[in-house]
């Protein structure tokens, strides 16, 4: 009888000690109450300045809405206008060619200085704030200082060039160029950084090994490089397209759209009918349809990308 009884009592005693570290352990992972009043201001900041405006663009996106005065819901009818408007897919077609062109160039050119960086180490550090300069400058005054280079000196420099004799910003078919290279390089200075961390993370001994085997620098890049940072490769492409699709400071600085509409990318179109053209929610719409599109090619980026990661 005293050995049931103490055999209860020490499964009670158990039960107990089990429940109270369990108790103990739920204590510990539980933030203190402090971290919720520092993330709090910022969630309701977020959801104020960002959420709310959004599911507000998207409600009068169903409206009339000129930005002033009064309105009427209108159903579907700006969604479907929008892909019959001339102006509207031009500027989607030249948004796509700019920003294919520039993460193409931008991911080239940053790939190669970051290996050469990699490849110096001992000045690396150095030249790696250089390289980030580009990102933190304002675009818009770099903008003005390139639009200066290629309406004035340009044509001065190369004079003999019937393409560049005359300000490139004023020639209907090349001016998307001068603001891919503006674009290209700044962006280089951010995916630079990025592909320098994946470079750093490649054990060295790996390239030694390779060599012993005889192995040529382009067999390692193809065979143990490129491989090695896919992630970081993908970071950058999705990234890279992104950001480009969104372009609007460059074209400002540069052309302000012209000549004409040859470089009215989607998000100036936007800014410009939605704030001073008065259709806000034509605009509106458009800047939904634009929001999923975008959403839809980075998903499909990351599909593609991390699935020859998993390859290598």
């Amino acid at each position: 009888m005293t050995t049931l009884t103490e055999a209860v009592r020490a499964s009670s005693t158990g039960g107990t000690t089990k429940k109270r570290a369990s108790r103990m352990r739920s204590e510990a992972k539980r933030a203190p109450s402090a971290f919720y009043w520092m993330v709090w201001p910022a969630v309701i900041a977020f959801a104020f300045f960002h959420t709310l405006p959004v599911l507000v663009g998207i409600f009068f996106s169903f409206t009339n809405y000129p930005g002033y005065g009064d309105w009427n819901f209108v159903g579907l009818s700006n969604y479907a206008n929008l892909f019959k408007d001339s102006r509207i897919l031009n500027a989607y077609g030249f948004s796509f060619l700019f920003a294919i062109v520039a993460t193409i160039l931008t991911n080239a050119l940053s790939l190669a200085i970051a290996l050469g960086l990699n490849a110096k180490i001992r000045a690396s550090s150095f030249w790696r704030g250089v390289y980030f300069v580009p990102y933190i400058l304002s675009i818009l005054v770099i903008g003005y200082v390139f639009q200066f280079f290629f309406s004035n000196s340009l044509p001065k420099i190369l004079s003999g060039i019937p393409l560049f004799a005359d300000n490139i910003l004023t020639n209907e078919t090349w001016a998307w160029t001068a603001i891919v290279v503006l674009a290209v390089w700044q962006a280089c200075a951010f995916s630079i950084i990025i592909y320098l961390s994946g470079l750093q993370t490649i054990p060295a001994e790996l390239y030694e090994a390779a060599s012993l085997d005889g192995a040529s620098k382009r067999r390692q890049f193809t065979s143990i490089t490129f491989p090695l940072i896919g992630a970081f490769f993908t970071i950058n492409i999705v990234l890279s397209l992104k950001g480009f699709l969104q372009v609007f400071d460059p074209i400002v600085a540069l052309t302000n759209g012209g000549p004409g509409t040859a470089t009215e990318s989607v998000t100036l179109l936007i800014f410009r009918g939605g704030f001073s053209g008065g259709e806000f929610a034509y605009q509106s719409a458009n800047a939904v349809i634009f929001f999923i599109v975008i959403t839809i090619v980075s998903l499909f980026q990351f599909r593609v990308l991390q699935r020859r990661e998993a390859d290598f």
